[in-house]
């Protein structure tokens, strides 16, 4: 048994270097992040938390790096032959809406001329550590794009066709009727999703979707498929943020394969 153990280890070595030696495959990141504070949080969300400085850091290393960010209104601009992408294009979404995207981060990020989307939850809004209508309002105004993450963050893929038509509908509505320019993007609330969501999506006027699942997105990749990379509390600093970078190359390269 223990020289199968060494022969399985052995092998996925082997695929993991013969996969790092391909050529660099094409395509851009998204990452994922949720919150930007120094506020002490509850440790089951801890983790899904950046530091401002951490993340200040970060954003200083992409700018290091060449890369620009864009919205995903600016990735289906280029879709569909409107307009061309940066060399080296990214973005940074923010899920779930709080209210340190506003305070926090976004300071940092208008500091450093870079954009994001923001995915919330519209029956959150307004409530103690979310965002407000206010809020949303002034960063669409200052380039931030909104998207949704449905009403209630329920697994789309556990509802029933009704109820997931109302959880993607009725928040689109809501933002929309409150003042805000169109909503086109969603991120899946546990990154669940299937053939049946992307299919409601576009009857339901989304341009775009999010998943969590790693790679690299290019003009031709599934708009509703679109490839994230989860940015968590970094314990490593840089060198944990640059990891997760890689990692979206790495999974790239290993879908080339199959």
């Amino acid at each position: 048994m223990r020289l199968i153990g060494i022969a399985a280890c052995a092998l996925v070595a082997l695929i993991a270097a013969v996969i790092l030696l391909l050529p660099e495959p094409e395509g851009f990141p998204i990452l994922e992040y949720h919150q930007v504070t120094d506020k002490p949080l509850d440790p089951a969300f801890e983790v899904y938390n950046v530091p401002p400085a951490a993340f200040a850091a970060q954003l200083d290393y992409l700018q290091a790096e060449g890369y620009t960010t864009i919205t995903l209104n600016d990735f289906m601009y280029a879709v569909r032959g409107y307009r061309k992408l940066p060399e080296k294009p990214i973005v940074l979404t923010f899920d779930d809406g709080y209210a340190d995207n506003y305070t926090e981060m976004l300071p940092i990020l208008e500091a450093h001329g870079m954009t994001a989307v923001i995915y919330v939850i519209t029956n959150e809004l307004g409530k103690p550590g979310y965002l407000t209508f206010d809020e949303l309002k002034d960063m669409q105004r200052r380039g931030i794009e909104i998207g949704l993450h449905t009403a209630d963050h329920l697994a789309l893929t556990s509802l029933d066709e009704a109820a997931r038509r109302r959880q993607v509908r009725e928040s689109k509505i809501l933002l929309e009727w409150s003042g805000l320019a169109a909503i086109g993007s969603l991120s899946y609330p546990n990154g669940a999703f299937n053939p049946e969501i992307e299919q409601l999506l576009r009857e339901e006027n989304y341009l775009t979707a999010v998943t969590g699942e790693a790679g690299l997105n290019t003009l031709e990749t599934n708009p509703y498929e679109l490839y994230r990379i989860h940015i968590r509390r970094p314990r490593f600093g840089l060198t944990e943020f640059k990891l997760r970078l890689f990692k979206a190359t790495f999974f790239a390269k290993l879908r080339n394969i199959f």
